[in-house]
């Protein structure tokens, strides 16, 4: 049987390929029985049985109920000093034998297996197996996701085909992610008009959903290893939508906070502590203002202060480190949907089913 296979490459990190693969694996297997999944090299990986696993393919494994084992859809993870170990004596055709043989098993009695790249065309090059070199290895033609805006894209999925052509890969067409609502049909029509330029087919334009990309207070705990739990467990699950610096006067942080603020400040401010509690209790039951508070500087509060901040559940983190790193650690942290996120999970399927031409690229396949 001659299984169908496609490779999903983005044109830079957190473009939107993992949700596109859970999206198209749950979409395809409404056509066809029987959809397998790889991600042949990860960086990002989590321990599961003693092996470094992509929790890329623990997410989607466990949400999309696959069969196969976790080392053969992820084969290899990027650990660090892997990069130094292969340029002083790795050989190319070892880790190219590893992803072709998880792949054979992977593949093995199945109609289509998704395969999910890593970060650009160009990613993985520096130990021969770069994006492009992977879908040529696998034999597999290719879609690029982008996301957002008009010119962007455009540039950055022609720089990443020209290496797919390098490798006499053929690119199918892409799908451009986290459209802004506001701009949507505007950046339809021109990513349409522009890529029938390029002569590529654009198979879906997916709009951007806030929610998906929000982190929670115990997602952000898990993902800053320098943050650590102080109180508030119950807390952990609250959604982040605007992150605060409390560095100004009590009442003048009264006009920022808003619903599902996290609030960084140093742990000496204990007014800054006291207005958290009294916006976060004035706001009811039914909403929170407050998600939770890091207190920066390895201060912890006073003993009578944390006591008041525990009778409201507002989850509590402290950093040793200053205001202004932990700030900016958290802007850049890169949330991921986890197998727990069901109701993201499900948001994902359906934006995808809906967004994106799905018989039009299964019958292009």
């Amino acid at each position: 049987m001659k299984t169908k296979r496609i490779f999903l490459a983005a044109t830079k990190q957190n473009d939107g390929k993992t949700s596109a693969s859970l999206g198209l694996i749950s979409a395809f297997s409404k056509k066809t029985a029987n959809v397998g999944f790889i991600k042949p090299v990860g960086q990002r990986y989590l321990i599961e049985k003693g092996e470094k696993i992509d929790e890329d393919s623990i997410l989607i494994k466990g949400v999309c109920g696959l069969k196969d084992g976790l080392k053969d859809m992820s084969p290899i993870a990027v650990e660090r000093g892997f990069t130094a170990r292969y340029i002083e004596g790795g050989k190319k055709q070892v880790l190219a034998g590893l992803v072709k043989r998880s792949f054979e098993r992977v593949s093995k009695d199945k109609n289509l297996v998704i395969i999910e790249g890593t970060g650009h065309a160009g990613v993985g090059s520096v130990f021969d197996l770069s994006n492009a070199r992977v879908a040529s290895l696998l034999k597999s033609k290719v879609i690029i996701i982008s996301s957002g805006g008009v010119g962007r894209p455009i540039d950055e999925v022609m720089l990443s085909k020209a290496l797919f052509d390098r490798e006499k890969v053929d690119v199918l067409g892409v799908i451009i992610n986290k459209v802004l609502p506001g701009k949507y049909k505007k950046i339809k029509r021109l990513i349409n008009l522009g890529f029938k330029r390029k002569g590529l087919k654009v198979f879906g334009i997916i709009p951007y959903y806030k929610m998906l990309s929000r982190p929670t207070v115990g997602q952000i705990l898990e993902e800053e290893k320098s943050i650590k739990y102080l109180c508030g467990k119950k807390g952990l699950e609250n959604p982040v939508d605007k992150v605060i610096v409390g560095a100004m006067e009590p009442h003048e942080a009264l006009n920022y906070i808003s619903d599902n603020s996290l609030i960084i400040t140093p742990g000496d401010r204990e007014d800054i502590m006291l207005t958290c509690m009294s916006s976060h209790l004035a706001s009811g039951e039914s909403e929170s203002s407050i998600s939770g508070i890091v207190l920066t500087g390895g201060i912890k509060p006073h003993r009578s202060i944390l006591n008041l901040i525990k009778k409201t559940d507002i989850p509590v983190l402290v950093a040793e480190e200053d205001t202004y790193t932990i700030t900016s650690k958290i802007h850049d942290l890169i949330i991921k949907v986890k197998p727990r996120d069901a109701e993201k999970t499900e948001i994902i399927k359906k934006m995808v089913e809906r967004y994106v031409d799905i018989d039009c690229l299964y019958n292009s396949i």
